[in-house]
């Protein structure tokens, strides 16, 4: 079956005005960790004592409706995408509140709500949400200065980190604060208040050190080399190993050795097994992600969908950013999932939600498309006509 042009319904508009580049760059990224979950998972489900395609089934399982996901909220309108953020961010700010009480306690964090045999991180959906909400704020601001939408954000925003913070779940407050920082900066933020966030982010960050002693203990391993660094030594082992063009599909051996193989360290059995190539292949499509997807929000003219796609695109490419930044020990040891790669269902469905907004956000509109205005009145009577 094939669309054409002039053929008019909601699935050809879809396919005319949506941004292939963002589509088959999400559906490639997709498969490419499919592909690593064969590579990485297996040695991970014997050691614990699962059956050895048992993450292998869950991701493709978790694939199903995130692509499902993805593909239904991209043919949302811009309003309908921010109603969806509202929705959805309430539903999520419960939920955090909830698992402060009665959420599944790991390794000392309560992050988990476990329903109907699911176990769900709502901090993961909560960004995508918040993102969208911040944006409409800001944008808000901006068309009308006499509405109060930068405070109204910045509580917002308190709100969240005091959430998350609550978990405690520091690495995904610092991804939400600086995605937050470069909205407020695209919202025409002046410097003098710039410097006043930085310095507070500073203050912030320092405190974060001061009272939490897993936080000081991981920067300062990373810092001084000295302490427990098992992974993080063992994911750059396995990326050493793998040289320029890896070591061959299932050939690992350092991956064996890596508890989050399949999860914080997909990165480093990639670079073990496909090589350095390979990953490089993988971080192009990444950037393309974020400069495709900034490109085509600053085309736009609406600020709404200028800010919110900004803010998605800057949290997917941060969240990328933390994740290798770790594996290449650039970066203090931080859980963050690799966006799509990664083995979670709950990161999964809810980056195929930030990246189904992002498409829904740069469809093709012309009429909104700065330097185009489309004239629909029709001709002055006279008027000449292009000749045939």
């Amino acid at each position: 079956m094939s669309l054409k042009r002039t053929e008019r319904g909601l699935i050809s508009d879809w396919w005319w005005t949506i941004d292939r580049w963002l589509l088959v760059t999400f559906l490639a990224l997709m498969l490419f960790g499919i592909t690593l979950s064969f590579a990485a998972s297996p040695a991970v489900a014997e050691r614990i004592g699962l059956d050895t395609y048992h993450f292998i089934i869950r991701q493709i399982v978790f694939m199903i409706p995130a692509v499902a996901v993805m593909v239904a909220v991209s043919f949302l309108t811009p309003r309908q995408v921010r109603r969806f953020a509202a929705l959805l961010l309430a539903a999520t700010l419960l939920m955090m509140v909830l698992v402060l009480f009665v959420g599944m306690e790991v390794k000392g964090s309560r992050r988990w709500l476990h329903i109907l045999g699911f176990s769900i991180q709502p901090s993961e959906y909560m960004k995508p949400a918040f993102v969208v909400m911040a944006a409409w704020l800001f944008s808000e601001h901006m068309k009308k200065p006499e509405i109060p939408g930068n405070i109204f954000a910045i509580v917002l925003f308190l709100l969240v980190a005091a959430l998350l913070v609550g978990q405690p779940d520091l690495g995904q407050t610092m991804l939400v604060a600086a995605t937050f920082g470069v909205l407020f900066f695209l919202s025409g933020l002046g410097w003098l208040l710039i410097g006043g966030l930085g310095l507070m982010s500073v203050g912030a960050a320092a405190a974060a050190y001061l009272s939490f002693d897993h936080v000081q203990s991981r920067i300062n391993r990373f810092l001084t080399g000295e302490g427990d660094n098992y992974q993080v030594m063992q994911g750059m082992q396995a990326i050493q190993h793998g040289g320029w063009f890896g070591t061959g599909p299932g050939e690992g051996i350092v991956k064996r050795s890596l508890p989050d193989s399949h999860t914080d360290f997909v990165f480093s059995v990639a670079a073990e097994e496909f090589g350095a190539i390979f990953c490089l292949l993988l971080l192009s499509l990444f950037m393309v992600v974020v400069v495709r997807g900034l490109w085509l929000a600053f085309r736009e003219r609406d600020e709404f969908t200028r800010l919110a796609t900004c803010g998605l695109v800057t949290i997917f490419g941060l969240q990328s950013i933390i994740n290798i930044g770790v594996n290449l020990q650039l970066l203090p040891a931080k859980g963050m999932t690799l966006p799509f790669v990664s083995y979670g269902g709950s990161s999964l469905i809810a980056t195929a939600i930030a990246m189904g907004m992002v498409l829904a956000l740069t469809r093709h509109r012309p009429e909104k498309r700065a330097g185009f205005e489309l004239n629909l009145s029709p001709a002055p009577t006279g008027a000449l006509m292009p000749a045939e």
